[in-house]
């Protein structure tokens, strides 16, 4: 289990708006904000941080966030789209992962691939 993640944005705004869009549907929200970084998770518990960064950022990063059920995906997919996310996987089942493996997949501003899986 981690602690936390942090994850460079070449546009902290973009990726803050695509982050709590997303994420809300997962019951995280914006714990913190400054010029430089960002934390989202639990109310009062940042687990993920975004970081400011300027020139190159070398995406390729894959986060993957449980939801509590197979609307969460949904909502988690249809946000992130509406805030700038690109589509990677529309919500639906992947038998090639498990039989119960509900996911939707996205791009964010960044082009790290991002993820909401439920397993019920």
């Amino acid at each position: 289990m981690y602690d936390h993640i942090g994850l460079k944005a070449g546009d902290l705004d973009a990726s803050v708006r695509f982050y709590t869009a997303t994420l809300a549907a997962l019951g995280h929200v914006l714990c913190s904000r400054d010029e430089t970084s960002a934390g989202l998770g639990p109310k009062d518990a940042p687990s993920l941080w975004l970081y400011a960064q300027s020139g190159a950022n070398p995406a390729g990063m894959h986060l993957a966030f449980r939801a509590a059920d197979r609307a969460a995906v949904d909502a988690f997919h249809k946000a992130g789209l509406k805030a700038g996310g690109r589509d990677h996987g529309a919500p639906g089942l992947r038998h090639d992962y498990g039989d119960r493996y509900y996911a939707a997949f996205l791009l964010d501003p960044d082009g790290n691939n991002v993820e909401a899986v439920c397993l019920k």
